[in-house]
């Protein structure tokens, strides 16, 4: 069983799949930024680990091949790639999760992730609240709780690539029972096809009043959603005109927000008695259309005229080479390379288009493309969500999801709630000197989550680092003084910060 070996036998602290022994490296001269930002929250565990973070902070945005990060990558082995493809498609892993992939192989593990049908996330309890006030830390945390414990781990950092691709966030939407569906469908369709999925994100009831297309009428339509459709969710700026801003406006006017199934009185202001009549849903719906609301002429958009409604609006979208290219490229920003190159843009985005946008295509071709095993090692930044839910999979924490929840809006990504239409930056946006503290604090809270005990890490930086660290983090390691101190240097490591 190809892989199985790279778990067994003593960790080697190298710097490349060939070296198997490290001298300590020289002392660097005066102290770093990173170092001194490291000294503040390391001293608990030795003070070798002020050493830990040492370089320049926008190294670790923009990692280098060979020796320029002081590794090398290893991913001629069949083991490395696989230890890759968990890292960038299901928010780590997880010893026993590793073995069964390296027992698998890369192909037959990709094959597991792609296919397999998403598994559907325990009912939210709260969603059933009156007009969705509830604490919008319910959502996170439910959301957190699943992807520690699903059994489909592609399927949510999927869905999380959509969240953050077909924005709403819950203070515009204002109704976290809106948020709690579209979570539910943007995991359903996040592996279907681009048609389809468009058709859901335009008659999302969470989407229809962010982008506010439930306020849009065929006499006074609203231009939001027919912009950002195509700016952020299809073909990218400069591929549509203002004029086709106003027409595709007219086109998808009509959508509304469901009708609930009940009303409830609540008090919502108990100091001066004041109550409202808030609406009450037993069941997800999507929007609904009110032919009464929409636009009854003709319109001419992206070069033909005639009838249009919203299916129209995105078959023409599909119809334009732009689409396959913009979404081919965030899949590879995302997944494969920081900085794709036209070249190899337009060869997912062929593939894509042939498959009449078939999500499991696209995915397919990514994750087997020559650019995923030569020249993507460790050139992306884990998000948040993938470090901290990666970290608490390998400390095996119970109950991490409250403490992720808080720890994420100071690592710049708090659930449902992206800063603008746009989503969340990508990559060295991550990094900067506050969310590079916030990620070592992470580590401390976390690691005090255990009281009396941490798993064993003899063979932590094998497993979750590929063996294959700088020389100061291997020193560290070899110094450390026990397994808290060994489990702080890891996660904390800016090889861990990477994917």
């Amino acid at each position: 069983m190809r892989g199985r070996s790279g778990l067994n036998g003593p960790v080697s602290l190298a710097t490349s799949p060939e070296k198997t022994d490290l001298p300590a490296p020289k002392p660097r001269r005066g102290i770093t930024r990173r170092q001194a930002l490291a000294a503040a929250v390391a001293t608990g565990v030795g003070v070798g680990a002020v050493r830990l973070l040492g370089g320049s902070i926008q190294n670790l945005a923009k990692p280098k091949a060979g020796s320029g990060m002081d590794w090398v990558s290893p991913l001629g082995s069949e083991s490395a790639r696989v230890m890759q493809l968990l890292r960038r498609t299901s928010f780590g892993y997880t010893p026993a999760q590793l073995e069964s992939a390296l027992s698998d192989g890369f192909h037959q593990t990709l094959d597991r992730l792609i296919e397999t049908k998403p598994a559907e996330p325990p009912p939210l309890a709260a969603a059933s609240t009156p007009g969705g006030r509830f604490a919008v830390a319910q959502l996170q945390q439910w959301w957190i709780d699943h992807m520690l414990t699903t059994s489909t781990p592609f399927a949510e950092r999927m869905t999380l690539f959509w969240h953050g691709h077909f924005t709403s966030d819950y203070r515009k939407v204002g109704d976290d029972t809106f948020m709690y569906w579209q979570n539910l469908t943007w995991r359903r369709m996040s592996m279907t096809d681009l048609r389809s999925m468009l058709m859901q994100v335009t008659t999302d009831p969470a989407m229809l009043r962010y982008l506010d297309l439930a306020t849009s009428t065929g006499q006074n339509p609203n231009e939001n959603y027919s912009r950002e459709l195509m700016e952020l969710f299809t073909m990218g700026p400069g591929n549509y005109t203002e004029e086709d801003v106003r027409q595709s406006a007219k086109a998808l006017a009509g959508w509304q927000q469901p009708q609930p199934d009940s009303y409830a009185t609540v008090t919502v202001d108990k100091a001066n008695n004041v109550t409202r009549k808030l609406p009450v849903y037993s069941t997800q719906k999507p929007g609904v259309f009110n032919p009464k609301r929409a636009y009854k002429g003709a319109v001419t958009y992206l070069g033909q005229s005639g009838a249009l409604d919203a299916q129209g609006v995105i078959d023409r979208i599909l119809e334009q080479p732009a689409t396959a290219r913009f979404i081919a490229t965030k899949v590879a920003q995302q997944f494969i390379t920081a900085n794709p190159t036209p070249g190899y843009v337009n060869t997912l985005a062929d593939a894509f288009r042939r498959s009449k946008y078939d999500m499991k295509t696209l995915m397919r071709a990514a994750l087997t493309s020559p650019q995923f095993a030569s020249s993507s090692y460790r050139t992306l930044v884990k998000t948040p969500a993938e470090f901290t839910v990666h970290a608490a999979r390998a400390l095996g924490l119970s109950s991490p999801s409250k403490l992720i929840t808080s720890a994420g809006a100071g690592m710049g990504q708090s659930l449902f709630d992206p800063p603008d239409v746009g989503g969340w930056p990508n990559n060295e946006s991550w990094i900067s000197s506050n969310t590079v503290v916030e990620r070592v604090n992470f580590v401390s809270a976390a690691l005090g989550q255990l009281k009396t005990s941490v798993p064993a890490a003899s063979d932590a930086a094998r497993v979750h680092l590929d063996g294959v660290l700088s020389p100061q983090t291997a020193a560290l390691l070899n110094q450390a003084a026990d397994d808290r101190a060994r489990w702080f240097i890891t996660l904390a490591s800016p090889e861990f910060q990477l994917k």
